[in-house]
């Protein structure tokens, strides 16, 4: 077995000519140094160096064994730098998925903080359903995900982060129905209702929330976007069930108007989802790290 040490005693008696010199920058003895060489020309079968009188210098077979030693050392050397840029977030992607209001009330905030520290970091930002960020994940196309809560899966690792309202929220149109105290389930039923797609995590979580009250109700308009479902809602077409902090701005100026309901639309989480028994590349676990408030390495 060739030992790594050889080739690097070789390489700097190859650049120094002189075995002193290269045990010094090895920072071994040169005994040691002319020990690994004599290990390598036994090994290869072919003598590396002349033994001159001020030094050494390579025989015909140690300069062709040179030059495929300095290119893979340097091609190490290029590899540790580059693991260091990556460490010290001066490189590399940061690959992660979320749902478009999770995006505008969770995400951005900390990612405004992680691109303004880390401006060389590359993002790459996906938007989709729980079930398509799950998706992604396992297919190792991202390696962060938030997902709404509850949600489980024995190949995923979720950790809460943070806590969401949802609502029906309307226009002008309805308006005065936001004025008459609070909603029944089967009262709420005759506005028509605005909804996310079923594959949606938010669409079933309102059909539950219906369920527990007796209701099935259909939903009058299916979009696959909550800005979809605002726009609808601003326009006169029904009540939306939405994130409020996705509309916090409509509702503080008037093109929007929360509704009130008997029963109490319980509050939902959102949790971070990564591949389980994976290690997480140090980016994601930095910008993680940053989600969960457990570092500051993005103030």
């Amino acid at each position: 077995m060739i030992h790594m040490e050889w080739y690097r005693a070789f390489w700097y008696t190859a650049r120094f000519g002189n075995l002193s010199r290269a045990a010094q920058e090895l920072h071994v003895t040169q005994p040691s140094v002319s020990y690994a060489i004599k290990q390598l020309e036994e090994n290869l079968g072919v003598k590396l160096f002349d033994r001159l009188s001020k030094g050494v210098q390579p025989t015909a077979e140690g300069l062709a064994l040179l030059d495929y030693v300095e290119k893979s050392f340097n091609l190490l050397q290029a590899g540790e730098q580059h693991l260091r840029t990556l460490k010290e977030l001066t490189s590399g992607e940061l690959r992660i998925g979320a749902s478009g209001p999770v995006i505008k009330q969770l995400l951005l905030p900390s990612l405004d903080r992680f691109h303004a520290a880390c401006p060389d970091v590359r993002i790459r930002l996906s938007q989709g359903k729980t079930s398509e960020i799950r998706k992604r994940l396992l297919d190792h196309e991202i390696d962060l995900g938030l997902v709404h809560l509850p949600y489980s899966d024995p190949e995923l690792d979720i950790e809460p982060m943070a806590g969401i309202q949802d609502g029906f929220v309307v226009g002008e149109a309805y308006k005065e129905w936001s004025l008459g105290g609070p909603l029944t389930g089967e009262r709420l039923t005759q506005i028509p209702l605005l909804l996310l797609s079923k594959e949606s995590s938010t669409r079933s979580f309102v059909e539950r929330w219906l369920a527990s009250q007796g209701i099935s109700a259909e939903a009058d308009m299916e979009l696959s976007s909550m800005d979809m479902l605002v726009e609808l809602a601003k326009r006169g077409y029904g009540a939306a069930f939405v994130t409020y902090a996705f509309v916090q701005e409509e509702l503080q100026d008037g093109q929007l108007f929360k509704l009130d309901t008997a029963v109490p639309i319980p509050p939902r989480s959102v949790g971070i989802a990564v591949r389980r028994a994976v290690s997480l590349p140090v980016i994601a676990d930095s910008f993680r790290r940053l989600l969960t408030g457990t570092s500051a390495a993005a103030d």
